[in-house]
């Protein structure tokens, strides 16, 4: 035992250790630091889990056009532990998604980015920003067609921007399409650059958060002033502190070991997310839907009108950034406590429900093509041969049935075409058809004039059917006439 102490005690005396732990492990925190205090080291474990899993999974997968799908196929069915590790990397990237989410509204409603921990706050959104750029750029690490048509949409959203639009494009795709310098330059940004600013913010964030202490639980009636609240806080410590460790610490510890044990059986029973087929530039029933982290942003630009699409996107993202920015700006004393800022609250509650409606109708996703829509029935075309018959064959051969429903039955992409007739004529329908719409491509030369007549014979059925009453009623006002 003396030479242990020894020892320990001439580490000590070169590095410093005894000292730092005493600064980290052992700082005050003020008195009734509960559960909802546990979210940002939980964060930060799913961090860690996602650098330990990610290095493993490194080890196996290959960042190349030519090799990067059958390596994760590899690494999916034949690699020791392999299906585990990506499902627990992939519920990893779910977790620190939500949880950093969640301990930004803690934050929030906490009044927490008040004075003197502003810079707390703006280091902790770039954090947030870091966390979802990790999970963007690691979706296409899958190199699946449903990842490489995820990028090549958000490619050409990017592409929208005034002046440095082609350039961000450009830098996003490493060049004018999706192909090897793409996965190359997404691997680099995931594995290197962006866990690298993480690391640093990271750092930034947690001496921040001991240099100006962690908030205490707010209090109706107690409202910041900069000019006296550091006294009473270094009182309020004096007074009333408690150790870190281990009289706060144990909830963060318990808190992330069930943390852990969920993604565990998660990753065993769930497994990793399924991969879709190669990918292929010349597939276009690809279905290029994100994560469900991103799903709802997915949903609002789906379900906005395509005039508004390109100022949502060119403005929403920075709208979003500058209002968090300027919160602990604009919001730095006053009350904390939520129940004397209702409006935080109802802040807090239009965004989660939002985004969960949204996320819902992202996942149903009417707005998608329905490729697997099935030929109209015999019932709905009404006819067994002739132009209509072929027309209605039609319909669904050239794909109009993905896109457009009829009694029911195909997309929901398109306007409902059940009873076109009772709004266009026919030979509204024929130039419509041949000259396509905004969102519809022009069939004028794939249909030959034989098919597009029997097309718009089809669609001329398509009408409301008559009230009996009314047919009674034309009858007997016929008969007078004559």
């Amino acid at each position: 035992m003396k030479l242990l102490r020894r020892i320990w005690h001439e580490f000590d005396d070169r590095t410093g250790i005894a000292s730092l732990w005493e600064w980290v492990g052992c700082h005050p925190v003020p008195p009734g630091t509960g559960w909802w205090y546990v979210f940002g080291s939980a964060t930060l474990l799913a961090f860690i889990i996602q650098i330990v899993t990610g290095i493993a999974l490194a080890t196996m997968y290959v960042p190349s056009a030519a090799h990067a799908y059958n390596s994760l196929q590899y690494i999916s069915h034949q690699a020791l532990l392999g299906h585990f590790l990506r499902g627990l990397h992939y519920f990893g990237a779910s977790a620190m998604v939500l949880l950093v989410g969640i301990h930004v509204m803690r934050v929030f409603l906490h009044g927490s980015y008040k004075y003197p921990r502003e810079l707390n706050w703006l280091t902790g959104v770039v954090l947030l920003f870091l966390t979802l750029g990790m999970a963007f750029t690691g979706q296409l690490l899958r190199w699946d067609n449903v990842a490489v048509w995820s990028v090549i949409v958000g490619a050409e959203q990017a592409g929208r921007a005034p002046v440095l639009g082609k350039y961000i494009a450009h830098f996003i795709l490493a060049g004018d399409t999706v192909g090897g310098a793409t996965l190359t330059r997404f691997f680099a940004i995931h594995v290197f650059m962006i866990p690298a600013a993480i690391f640093a913010f990271l750092g930034a964030h947690l001496m921040l958060v001991l240099k100006h202490g962690i908030s205490e639980p707010p209090v109706a009636g107690r409202p910041v002033d900069p000019k006296t609240y550091r006294k009473w806080y270094e009182n309020l410590l004096e007074r009333e502190g408690r150790p870190f460790w281990l009289d706060a610490a144990w909830r963060d510890a318990v808190f992330g070991v069930a943390m852990i044990v969920v993604l565990v059986i998660l990753a065993v029973v769930v497994g990793a997310p399924h991969l879709a087929a190669p990918p292929d530039p010349t597939i276009m029933e690809a279905y290029p839907r994100p994560d469900w982290y991103f799903l709802w942003y997915f949903a609002v630009l789906a379900l906005l009108p395509s005039s508004l699409e390109t100022p949502v996107i060119l403005f929403g993202p920075l709208l979003f950034g500058a209002i968090l920015i300027l919160v602990p700006i604009f919001g730095s004393k006053g009350e904390r406590h939520p129940l004397r800022r209702p409006w935080a609250i109802g802040t807090v509650i239009l965004i989660w429900v939002t985004i969960g409606t949204l996320c819902i109708e992202g996942e149903r996703a009417p707005w998608s093509p329905d490729f697997n829509a099935q030929p109209l029935s015999t019932q709905v075309v009404g006819a067994t041969s002739g132009p209509v018959y072929e027309g209605a064959i039609l319909f669904h051969k050239k794909g109009c049935e993905f896109c457009h429903s009829i009694a029911g039955q195909g997309g929901h992409r398109g306007p409902d075409l059940t009873y076109v007739a009772d709004r266009l004529t026919p030979a509204e329908m024929t130039i419509r058809i041949a000259n396509g719409a905004q969102l519809m491509p022009a069939f004028g030369g794939i249909l030959s004039s034989e098919q597009l007549n029997d097309l718009v014979s089809f669609l001329k059925t398509r009408k409301r059917p008559v009230p009996q009453g009314n047919n009674v009623q034309s009858n007997a006002v016929a008969s007078t006439s004559h």
